[in-house]
């Protein structure tokens, strides 16, 4: 597919992370508008509570976007959300007829204030990526037990804390936590000296399921209503701490981190590709039935304070070995109802090389191999003023899908009473 043309200029750029063939969904507000459903497009933002209201959409009897969330479009399903999108490119493209009534409802970017694009149900956070999984397995392990022997038949997850997760932008203060050096005799109580951060991908569910009733992979792929760049924050020494037996808990609860636009299953059709060979042969319930990864570059970024932002790391989304489809499927599996508004973290996403692993317990290899910035600084790990960006966008041929950036600045940790 080729750029589509948008009577909004800046919409045609190929620079831009939001041409008309991406038209992700977000909530913005500005000194004017309270917090409200939108729509991206070129350098602006459209108001579609204002085009609800002036007739302009009309999606169900009732309004949808008088909430300063996408969970009530989420759950009227596909159909809905093909008869949304189809009606936006018609509002939209160069040849529209309705321009001088839309062009009223939209807004600059730059004067717009990002919130959280809807509300989170539930977050379940996977760990589906072989390369990152060998590393981490690698460094603890040791490198002939890298992966559990579970691993290459099941998305591995564990259900995370909805309560913590944050749009872009958002300030994380460093967790304080249980800590123990191997050489300690007990346990001491702190700030987390080993704080990290893990490049992912979420999906966000729109659909849902009966509690008892399984789904397919077909039909969770169906159930996906977009995607956007994920940071699983992570406290690696609080968490090498507490997770036996259980797996991580008080190391990743304290904060997620997602972009402001969610980017939707048919702007990132173009882009399908298939998960990686399959060493072993995957349960029947798991099998896809097609292509179910995306080609999605993707970057870290660090911005030290007072310094300037470089890129630390690159890989691609296709380099996970499970899919959103696929850990949906999973997660439904036993019978458990999943909801509009759920969000699952699709695992660390890194490439075989180090320049593509997706966190700094990765790229400095526990520590031992510091990077070293442009401005001479080290890093281990990631200290107070660090400002961490992950980037993502889908090449096209003259044009782009681009999430937004997610970005989060730690600060100290706050004292505890």
């Amino acid at each position: 597919m080729t750029l589509l043309t948008s009577w909004v200029e800046s919409a045609n750029s190929a620079d831009t992370d939001f041409p008309l063939n991406n038209l992700p969904y977000g909530v913005f507000s500005t000194n004017s508008l309270e917090p409200r459903c939108g729509v991206a497009i070129g350098d602006q933002v459209l108001d579609m509570q204002a085009l609800e209201e002036n007739g302009l959409i009309a999606l169900d009897d009732e309004p949808v976007f008088d909430v300063p969330y996408w969970n009530d479009v989420m759950e009227l399903g596909p159909k809905a959300w093909e008869t949304l999108r189809s009606r936006l490119m018609e509002l939209l493209s160069s040849d529209a007829s309705d321009q001088a009534a839309v062009a009223p409802h939209l807004v600059p970017l730059s004067d717009a204030r990002l919130h959280m694009p809807m509300v989170v149900s539930e977050y379940t956070d996977f760990y589906a990526g072989r390369h990152h999984a060998t590393n981490v397995g690698t460094i603890f392990r040791g490198a002939e037990n890298a992966l559990p022997p579970n691993w290459l038949h099941i998305p591995i997850g564990y259900n995370g804390r909805a309560s913590t997760v944050v749009v872009s932008g958002t300030d994380i203060h460093r967790p304080n936590g249980q800590l123990k050096s191997p050489d300690a005799e007990k346990p001491s109580f702190g700030p987390c000296k080993r704080l990290d951060i893990e490049l992912e991908m979420g999906a966000v569910v729109g659909g849902s399921n009966e509690m008892g009733r399984p789904v397919t992979v077909a039909e969770a792929d169906e159930m996906i209503f977009g995607y956007v760049l994920l940071n699983d924050w992570s406290a690696r020494d609080i968490q090498a701490w507490e997770y036996q037996p259980l797996g991580p808990f008080q190391a990743k609860a304290f904060a997620t981190s997602i972009s402001p636009w969610i980017v939707t299953r048919a702007a990132l059709e173009p882009f399908r590709t298939s998960t990686p060979e399959r060493e072993k042969d995957l349960l029947p319930y798991l099998q896809e039935p097609g292509p179910m990864l995306y080609d999605i570059d993707l970057a870290v970024l660090i911005e030290p304070e007072g310094g300037e932002q470089e890129v630390i790391a690159r890989t691609n989304y296709n380099q996970m070995y499970f899919s959103a489809a696929q850990q949906l499927t999973h997660h439904a599996s036993s019978g458990c109802a999943m909801c509009a508004g759920d969000l699952l973290g699709s695992g660390t996403i890194s490439g075989p090389e180090k320049s593509e692993r997706g966190s700094l317990l990765e790229l400095t290899w526990s520590g031992k191999e510091p990077i070293t910035l442009q401005n001479g600084a080290t890093r281990s790990f990631i200290e107070d003023g660090d400002t961490m960006i992950l980037t993502g966008h889908a090449q096209g041929e003259g044009y782009r899908i681009g999430f937004g950036a997610c970005a989060g600045k730690i600060l100290p940790a706050v004292e505890y009473p």
